[in-house]
This record gives C-alpha cells, sequence and structure tokens, in this order.
C-alpha cells in the first residue's frame, strides 16, 4: 500500500466512524496537527504511531496492509517499503519473504551520517554485514568498527547500539535477526 492509500484510508475509517481528527488524538496522544498530516499523505507515521492509530480506530493494524504472502519466497527490490522505528535514525528495509514458520528477519539498513542509537537488548541473536560505509557497534561496553566487507555476530541480550562515525557518507548493512519481528 502506497503512502496515499495508507492516507486515504486512515481518513476514511475515521470519518466512517465520525470522529474528529481531535477526538482521534485524545484516543491516540499524537497531536492532531500530527494526524492531519498523516491523513494528507504529508508525513509518514513509524510503526508505533500507526499502531497508536489503529488501536484509536479499533482496527487491527494489520489492516493498513495488504497480505505479504510470498509463496515464491522472493522479495524484488521495486516492492520492498522502507520504514523507521520510531527514535530509530535507521532506516530499514524488509528482505525476508513471509510464511507461517519464518523464524528470522532479515533486513537492509541505512544509517545516516553520525546517526548512533540507543542501546537495545532482546532476546535472540543478530548477525550484520557491512555492504557500505562504517559502523561502530558497543556490545557490552566493547567497542566494534566495522568496515566495508566485516561483519559482527552477537546474542541480543547483550546490551548493544550501533552509530555511522562517518559525518559525511551513509552507511549500509545487511543484518539478520531472530526471532522475526514482523
Amino acid at each position: 500500500m502506497s503512502e496515499s492509500e495508507l492516507a486515504k484510508q486512515i481518513r476514511s475509517i475515521r470519518n466512517q466512524q465520525g470522529l474528529t481528527l481531535k477526538e482521534l488524538s485524545a484516543r491516540t496522544s499524537l497531536s492532531v496537527s500530527f494526524l492531519s498530516q498523516v491523513e494528507r499523505g504529508t508525513s509518514s507515521p513509524a510503526i508505533s504511531s500507526l499502531k497508536k492509530i489503529a488501536d484509536g480506530l479499533e482496527v487491527p493494524i494489520t489492516s493498513f496492509f495488504q497480505p505479504e504472502q510470498n509463496p515464491k519466497y522472493k522479495t524484488v527490490p521495486n516492492q520492498r517499503r522502507p520504514f523507521r522505528i520510531e527514535g530509530s535514525p535507521a532506516k530499514y528495509i524488509r528482505l525476508s519473504g513471509n510464511f507461517s514458520t519464518r523464524t528470522l528477519e532479515s533486513l537492509l539498513v541505512i544509517l545516516d551520517p553520525g546517526a548512533t542509537d540507543k542501546v537495545f537488548q532482546h532476546s535472540g541473536e543478530e548477525v550484520h554485514y557491512i555492504l557500505e560505509g562504517e559502523v561502530e557497534y558497543t556490545i557490552d561496553n566493547e567497542n566494534h568498527r566495522l568496515c566495508a566487507g566485516d561483519s559482527i555476530h552477537f546474542p541480543s541480550d547483550r546490551p548493544h547500539t550501533w552509530r555511522n562515525p562517518l559525518q559525511d557518507q551513509t552507511s549500509t548493512i545487511m543484518c539478520v535477526v531472530t526471532p522475526k519481528i514482523f
């Protein structure tokens, strides 16, 4: 679904329910101006904001997405949708197919110049392969600087973060994470 289709769908559901933007704002804790921008297609909601909107409209978040079943297990560039996770400086592009027994998530991650992220800790494990640029990982307070062609594999339950130490170049990472995220 394109951003303009998403905007129309959110506005349509809100109007069908007879809700004003102010009422939806009260249900979601998102500002009226942000919701208006989303409905006009001038702002893309992060996944967490989209979840708040879905909850405020009392619809499942999946109703905003077309099913991504891929019986051939293949994804192609022009069908991949980039997204951001609220609070993260990274842009993510899902590379995984979608099938019921899938247990891992593969992503293309783009870090803007100088971008740094908060510390994460969750179950599972991660493999990161640097496609271009450089990325500095901090895992258990130990720094690891990786360049294009380098990789790192670590348990996700260890406190970890990453940053792009380059001030003039994006860094691109192929990342495989367990368990699956989406």
